[in-house]
């Protein structure tokens, strides 16, 4: 396992597909499922630059706050609230343009402009999300879904 992570210049698919093998590496062996979600979102955080990137975990009827990289977040978010619940509630990636246009949007950081939120299925069950934000609009596109698909299929 290597902790030293290579930063890599160029479109956003060649930096993913540079990404993916490092990020393969650090999961690699670790069988710790926080470690591996602590790793991922510095791995993705310290490649984009991206404003908030972390996980919400299902515990008792509700997404709680776990790993991330960004600034404080909310805590604690309801099965069908803002993105992150409903992403958990359709159990589908939803690519959100502007957040202030998505209904029911919870506004953690007044920052956060555009959004991207993956539920994590296991056994027909979503067990958690990646939650990506931006500073900036239209950030994320099928580019990002692919790639972090694949990502999160990893854990």
């Amino acid at each position: 396992m290597s902790e030293h992570l290579q930063i890599i210049q160029g479109s956003k698919a060649e930096q993913y597909q540079a990404l993916i093998p490092q990020i393969k590496g650090l999961l690699s062996g670790e069988t710790d499922l926080i470690a591996n979600l602590a790793n991922l979102t510095a791995a993705l955080k310290t490649q984009f630059g991206w404003l908030w990137v972390g996980f919400y975990l299902v515990k008792e009827n509700e997404l709680v706050l776990g790993p991330f990289q960004g600034p404080i977040a909310c805590t604690r978010i309801q099965k069908g609230r803002g993105v992150c619940g409903s992403s958990w509630a359709s159990a589908s990636i939803l690519i959100v343009p502007d957040v202030e246009k998505f209904p029911g949007h919870i506004a953690c950081s007044s920052l956060s402009k555009s959004e991207i939120v993956l539920p994590l299925i296991k056994a027909g069950e979503v067990w958690g999300v990646l939650d990506i934000d931006s500073s900036d609009y239209n950030q994320f596109d099928e580019t990002d879904r692919q790639y972090l698909e694949e990502l999160v299929g990893l854990l």
